[in-house]
């Protein structure tokens, strides 16, 4: 029988259709039987949604726990648009599709706003099929509560934090601020603790209706996220905002380009370190030439506030006393170089205490010349010029005090008082808590704790040591001297705070300007220690390139008796009791040798 027989052909066909539906049922048999449980999984798979929860950035706390920096946790709302054409309301057990203009009035009955604004992105967004798409940013946890009670198809959040700052600008320059990310610390104390103030993020899992509800019965998964620790700075919040606000204004009325002040406790810790200009932390694009933190940062010629080095080193070597007689000529040749001081005058008989407290230049070369140059640089070195604080604070700099060989013929007279040489207000600060604190050097401190899981404090390593830099009775000798200075026969009556004593010196710098090449203004700064029997705080003050005035005694000087008088208020400390002791600041001319 032929292929093309009727009857053979419709076997043949019988047997197709028979093989063909042996496939199919067994493909069924696989399904259901030997695959089933992986389908299953599969198709569980393609419900399941995972999120990221972000962890909270940790606090920065002043001393006393006031709130420097904060993140409090905000939501964006978006959308997935595919799911939300499809959002249907059961009304009386009747289903309705309300799609993107239901979802939009929906949103706008808890969020407030235009629902046309919510439809026109939803629609837009499902014209392109779009499964990611921003409604609306930072709105509060309470109010993303309310959203997500109204159970919208296709309706997200996405938790982040929004950090604040609720001291403003007055201590943005030591907090520092974060980036674009905020989990990510751009300057400051926020990047310098970046690694204990970031979080680990968490996640969640769980199962999704095709229409985009959550499946309350499906599966889910939770991995909480870890905060940040906490960290708290020796900062008092209440000095640092006064502190800067005198800063201002006296920046301000002095016409200078800038101002700095740091704020320090004889152990070193660090109760206020302010610049002016200052800038926003939540907006600082606005004022880039401003982020520097400058008493860490920027380094300058000291001037006379550098003085004080130069007598310690004089009278640790025993080569002058408080009372040991300087000669100071109307000018001075050393080095190929004409020296003078600020003001014209005669010949003068000077205590060494006299020089220091008529900030003469002279007088300094004269004392400073009868110890070796080395020794001298030793010493700068011993005060901690030179290097850095060892605190870790970003874009801290070491200052520039190059070794005597490198100095030139005018140079090694010039550091003497303070010229040729570099500092940061901060080095400056911690050479008078040296003198303040018995001659013994201890390093600054900003951090104080980092939070832990007991819920208290744990205090950082530190490995850097105190330094007896001079002995307590050099240091008392030179407080004694630094007494002077703040009388009215000294350069810095102005200084005075009343009921108490204060001593301190005064600095008049030649100011060098890096744009320009060379030396342009001045550098104005006090610095100062109080109540001046008993030193408990230390108070550096600079303004640059002031104009209504450039002498350290006038310009600065004021700054420092009005912080000077809230610390030592706001802290109780009793007013001094009696005058300060002084040493007389001129000798009477009998026979002297001639000097150096």
């Amino acid at each position: 029988m032929s292929l093309g027989h009727p009857g053979r052909r419709a076997r043949i066909l019988l047997i197709a259709m028979l093989f063909i539906f042996s496939l199919f049922a067994a493909q069924i048999v696989r399904v259901q039987g030997v695959d089933a449980a992986a389908v299953s999984l599969k198709a569980k798979d393609s419900r399941l949604r995972s999120l990221t929860v972000p962890a909270s950035r940790g606090q920065i706390v002043d001393s006393k726990g006031t709130a420097l920096a904060v993140s409090v946790r905000r939501y964006d709302v978006t959308a997935d648009a595919t799911q939300t054409a499809q959002y249907k309301r059961v009304v009386n057990k009747k289903t309705t599709v309300l799609g993107n203009s239901g979802v939009a009035v929906a949103l706008a009955s808890v969020l407030g706003g235009d629902p046309r604004q919510y439809y026109a992105t939803l629609q837009k967004g499902t014209e392109r099929k779009a499964k990611f798409v921003y409604l609306i940013k930072n709105i509060t946890p309470a109010q993303w509560t309310k959203v997500a009670a109204l159970n919208l198809s296709g309706i997200y959040s996405a938790a982040t934090d929004e950090r604040q700052y609720p001291q403003g600008a007055s201590a943005s320059s030591i907090v520092g601020w974060t980036g674009g990310d905020l989990s990510a610390g751009a300057g400051g104390v926020e990047l310098m603790k970046q690694s204990v103030l970031n979080g680990t993020p968490g996640s969640r899992t769980y199962e999704e209706a095709p229409d985009g509800t959550v499946i309350a019965t499906g599966s889910s998964a939770d991995t909480p996220a870890v905060n940040g620790q906490n960290v708290k700075l020796t900062l008092d919040s209440d000095i640092q905002y006064f502190a800067s606000t005198a800063l201002a204004q006296q920046v301000k009325k002095m016409r200078a380009e800038a101002g700095d002040l740091v704020v320090m406790d004889r152990n070193g810790n660090i109760l206020a370190a302010a610049s002016y200009p200052t800038f926003n932390p939540l907006q600082p694009g606005k004022t880039p030439g401003n982020l520097q933190s400058r008493p860490f940062a920027v380094a300058y010629e000291p001037g006379s506030t550098s003085k004080v080095i130069t007598m310690a080193a004089a009278l640790s070597a025993g080569v002058v006393t408080p009372l040991s007689p300087i000669v100071v000529p109307p000018v001075l040749y050393r080095g190929g170089t004409k020296f003078k001081d600020s003001e014209d005058h005669g010949t003068e008989n000077l205590t060494l205490a006299g020089v220091l407290a008529k900030s003469s230049n002279m007088g300094t070369i004269l004392a400073g010349s009868r110890i070796p140059s080395s020794t001298l640089y030793d010493y700068m070195r011993k005060f901690g010029l030179g290097t850095t604080s060892g605190i870790g604070f970003p874009g801290e700099s070491a200052g520039l005090v190059s070794p005597p060989a490198q100095w030139s013929a005018s140079q090694k007279y010039t550091v003497m008082f303070g010229q040729g040489l570099s500092t940061t207000l901060l080095q400056q600060a911690s050479v008078y808590q040296t003198i303040a604190n018995d001659g013994v050097r201890l390093p600054p401190k900003l951090i104080a704790g980092v939070s832990n899981s007991s819920g208290g404090w744990t205090a950082p390593k530190d490995t850097r040591k105190p330094v007896q830099v001079v002995s307590a009775k050099v240091a008392g000798e030179m407080r004694t001297m630094l007494n002077g200075v703040v009388t009215k026969k000294g350069t810095a009556n102005l200084a005075n705070v009343p009921g108490y004593n204060v001593s301190g010196k005064t600095g008049t710098a030649d100011a060098y300007d890096a744009k320009l090449g060379r030396y342009s203004g001045y550098t104005a700064s006090f610095i100062g220690m109080a109540p001046a029997e008993n030193p408990q705080y230390i108070i550096a003050v600079s303004l640059q390139r002031p104009k209504a005035t450039i002498y350290g005694g006038d310009a600065a000087a004021p700054v420092f008796s009005q912080v000077a008088g809230f610390v030592l208020r706001s802290h109780g400390v009793p007013p001094s009791r009696g005058p300060a002791a002084l040493y007389p600041l001129q000798f009477t001319a009998v026979a002297t040798k001639q000097q150096p």
